[in-house]
C-alpha cells in the first residue's frame, strides 16, 4: 500500500492518534486502501510517521473497535469488509460523509493535540441557529435561552408575584435522608460532579428568569436545552439534528411512551429487541401493545439476518455498548442495519445510554450519524453523566416522526422539571458539562482498572469480569453453588453494590451486575479481596 502521511498542521490541537485514525479511515472509505489489504505494522507506521508505537496502537485500536480493520494473529492488521453503502456514502470524500469523526471535546486540557469544545462560542451559536432553521412566530417567539416573548416583545409572564405567607414545615421533625434509598446501586461518585457550579446555574435561572417558571414547560422540552443538546451531540457523537427534532422527557419511560404512540400512528406494530437485552424496555413496548420479536446478539451486535422482513417494524439496539454483553457493532454491520431498515420501510431505535463513558480510545460514533435515509431514532440520557436523580432523557427523531409528535404534543404535559431543564442548559452552555465528562472519564477509567486488577489478583477461578471497556458497571460471571441473590447480599454486607443480571435482562443467568462507580479508588483492591474471600467461604 501507499505510505501513510499525516497532514502538517501546527495549529491543530487534535490528538496525533486521532489524526492517524482520520487519515486511515478516509483512505479506506475513498477506496484507496481496499478490503483485505494489509496495513503497515505498528512499528513500521510509528517509524515512518515519527510517532510513538503507543500512538499508532491507539489509532489502530480505534479502527478495530469501529470495524474498519481486523487483526489476524501473527499476520497483522487488514482492512475489513465495509458495506457498499459506506463507500457510496463517503461520496469520494470521507470528510463529508455522515458520521465522520468529529472532535469529542474530551481530550486532556493543556495537551497541545487535544481539542477543546467551547460550548458557548458565538460561532457555534450562530451555526446552531442556522442548522435549526429557527423562525419567529407571530404568536410566541423563543430565543436561544428559551425566553418566551409575546407579539409585543414583552416577556410572557412578567409578573414575579408568587405564593407567599406559607410557613414551611419544620425540618426538625424528621431527617430527609431517611426517605432516600441509600442502598441503590445507581449512584455516581460525588467527586465527579460539581454541585457548586450546578447551584450557580440554578441560581441564574431563579434570579434572572424566574418569570419563566410561572408557566408550564413545553411538552417537547425547553428550547434552550434542546439547542445545547443538538450542539453537544454533533461534536461528541456525530449526531446531526436540529432542536426542533429533539424531544425531552423525564427518563426513558416518558420518552418511550411518546415513541410508542408515534410508532402506532405510523402503523408499526412489531418491535424487534436484542436477546439478551434490557428487560424494562421489553416491558414498556409490550405494555404499549406491540408484538415483540427477540433477535439473538452475536459478538458484533444483533444478528441482522434474523430481523423481520417484508413488514414495517422497528428494532431496538444499543450498538455502541450492547447491554449486557458489551458488544460493539462495527461500521460495516451498521450500514447493513440501515440497509435493512430502508429495504423494509422500518426504523432503528438506537439506545446510546452510556456512550460518553468509554475509557479506552475515543467514544464510538453514533449509528444515527451514518443515516441518510431518516430511519434512525436516537435515544440518550444524562442520568449516567450527571446524577441519577436528574431524570432528563431525550430522543432525536427523523423529521417525519418529529412532525407527528408536534401534532400530538399538546395532548401531553412535560413531566421533566422546567427549572432543571434550564439549569442544565446553562450548565452545558458554560462548559461545565464538558469539563465534568472529562473528569468523570478519567476517574472511572482508574476505578475500572483497579477493579479488573483486583479480580485478576484475587478472583482465581471463581469470578470473571466481562464487558470491561465502558459504563458505570460491569458484568461479573461467578462460579459458585451460591445463588445470585446470596452473592449480592454478601457483597452488600461490605458496601459493594451488585444485583443479579436476571433482574434487569430477559436472560436467565447467574451473572451479576457490579456497580463500581461510587467506590473510593483507594479502597477497591481491599474490598474486592474481601468479597472473593466471602464468596469462597
Amino acid at each position: 500500500m501507499k505510505p501513510i502521511y499525516l497532514q502538517e498542521d501546527n495549529t491543530s490541537r487534535r490528538f496525533l492518534y486521532l489524526q492517524l485514525y482520520d487519515t486511515i479511515k478516509a483512505r479506506i472509505l475513498q477506496g484507496e486502501i481496499v478490503c483485505g489489504e494489509k496495513l503497515p505494522s505498528l512499528r513500521s507506521a510509528a517509524a515512518d510517521l515519527g510517532i510513538s508505537i503507543t500512538t499508532a496502537e491507539l489509532a489502530y485500536n480505534q479502527l478495530l473497535v469501529e470495524g474498519y480493520i481486523v487483526s489476524k494473529p501473527k499476520a497483522g492488521y487488514f482492512v475489513a469488509q465495509i458495506a457498499p453503502l459506506a463507500m457510496s456514502a463517503a461520496g469520494g470524500d470521507a470528510r463529508n460523509m455522515p458520521g465522520r469523526p468529529v472532535p469529542d471535546g474530551m481530550g486532556t486540557q493543556g495537551d497541545k493535540h487535544a481539542i477543546h469544545v467551547e460550548a458557548g462560542s458565538a460561532v457555534m451559536r450562530s451555526q446552531g441557529k442556522a442548522e435549526a432553521g429557527q423562525t419567529d412566530s407571530a404568536e410566541v417567539r423563543s430565543n436561544r435561552r428559551g425566553v418566551r416573548t409575546a407579539p409585543d416583545g414583552t416577556a410572557a409572564g412578567a409578573s414575579t408575584a408568587g405564593p407567599g405567607g406559607m410557613k414551611a414545615e419544620s425540618a426538625a421533625a424528621y431527617d430527609i435522608r431517611d426517605f432516600t434509598a441509600k442502598s441503590s446501586p445507581y449512584r455516581t461518585d460525588p467527586s465527579c460532579f460539581d454541585f457548586v457550579k450546578w447551584k450557580k446555574c440554578a441560581a441564574r435561572v431563579f434570579n434572572e428568569y424566574s418569570e419563566l417558571l410561572l408557566y408550564e414547560s413545553d411538552p417537547q422540552g425547553e428550547a434552550a436545552l434542546r439547542f445545547e443538546i443538538s450542539k453537544y451531540l454533533y461534536h461528541s457523537r456525530g449526531v446531526t439534528t436540529s432542536p426542533e427534532r429533539i424531544v425531552i422527557g423525564a427518563g426513558t419511560q416518558q420518552i418511550t411512551g411518546h415513541l410508542c404512540r408515534i410508532l402506532r400512528k405510523m402503523d408499526i406494530r412489531l418491535v424487534a429487541l436484542e436477546a439478551p437485552g434490557y428487560l424494562p424496555v421489553q416491558s414498556m413496548f409490550r405494555d404499549g401493545g406491540f408484538t415483540i420479536s427477540h433477535i439473538p446478539v452475536a459478538k458484533d451486535g444483533i444478528e441482522i439476518d434474523k430481523l423481520p422482513t417484508n413488514i414495517p417494524s422497528a428494532v431496538y439496539v444499543s450498538p455502541s455498548n450492547q447491554f449486557p454483553t458489551g458488544a460493539v457493532m462495527p461500521v460495516g454491520r451498521r450500514y447493513e442495519l440501515i440497509d435493512w431498515a430502508v429495504r423494509n420501510q422500518s426504523l432503528i431505535i438506537e439506545d446510546d445510554y452510556d456512550s460518553e463513558l468509554r475509557y479506552f480510545g475515543k467514544p464510538v460514533p453514533a449509528l444515527q450519524g451514518l443515516d441518510r435515509h431518516e430511519c434512525v431514532v436516537y435515544l440518550g440520557t444524562f442520568s449516567s453523566t450527571l446524577f441519577p436523580a436528574i431524570k432528563i432523557s431525550y430522543m432525536v427523531l427523523p423529521e417525519k416522526m418529529a412532525q407527528i409528535f408536534r401534532e400530538i404534543k399538546n395532548e401531553y404535559t412535560q413531566t421533566c422539571s422546567k427549572a432543571e431543564q434550564l439549569t442544565l442548559a446553562f450548565f452545558m452552555e458554560d462548559g461545565y458539562y464538558y469539563t465534568g465528562i472529562r473528569k468523570l472519564r478519567s476517574l472511572y477509567a482508574q476505578k475500572l482498572n483497579a477493579v479488573l486488577q483486583a479480580f485478576t489478583a484475587y478472583g482465581g477461578g471463581i469470578a470473571a469480569p466481562l464487558n470491561t471497556h465502558s459504563g458505570i458497571n460491569l458484568t461479573v460471571k461467578v462460579r459458585s453453588k451460591k445463588k445470585a441473590d446470596r452473592l449480592c447480599a454478601e457483597a452488600k454486607s461490605i458496601g459493594l453494590q451488585m444485583i443479579p443480571l436476571s433482574e434487569i435482562t430477559d436472560q436467565e443467568t447467574s451473572a451479576l451486575s457490579f456497580y463500581y462507580s461510587q467506590l473510593p479508588l483507594g479502597e477497591i483492591d481491599g474490598l474486592v479481596e474481601e468479597l472473593i474471600r466471602r464468596w469462597q467461604a
